[in-house]
């Protein structure tokens, strides 16, 4: 089977975005404001996008951004193969430290990449979130 992960555009992760993370909103609620300025990938299983993340920089800090895998593609290791792609870039970029706020009940695939949750927690939509982080270490 042929996966490959590619950059794509904003646009283009709207619907994947909307079908796995909030259904019952809006397909503007899951639009970003500063959509334009991330980067945006996607994993496709032969010519399906079926997992995207989008990653926004601000110096050398990164977040991570409505990761979403589609939900009869849940539980296939694409969003590990795109997940640890995505960590791989942003160490390569030599990003301290990359975090997400992520829904609570999805912590523990989070924690699976050395990934620390942060005391920070809140509640958006009826969902619990907590801010997540792993910091690099940098190569001498």
């Amino acid at each position: 089977m042929s996966i490959r992960i590619k950059k794509i555009t904003a646009p283009e992760t709207h619907e994947l975005r909307h079908q796995v993370m909030w259904p019952n909103k809006p397909k503007e609620f899951v639009r970003l404001p500063n959509d334009e300025k991330g980067l945006h990938l996607g994993l496709l299983k032969k010519t399906e996008l079926v997992c995207v993340v989008s990653l926004f920089i601000t110096g050398n800090r990164a977040q991570f951004r409505k990761f979403a895998t589609k939900t009869s593609e849940q539980g296939n290791g694409y969003g590990t193969l795109l997940l640890k792609h995505l960590m791989t870039i942003t160490r390569d970029q030599k990003i301290e430290t990359i975090w997400c706020n992520a829904r609570v009940d999805k912590a523990p695939f989070y924690e699976r990449f050395g990934m620390t949750q942060t005391p920070k927690k809140f509640m958006r939509a009826g969902i619990h979130y907590v801010l997540m982080e792993k910091t690099f270490e940098k190569k001498v």
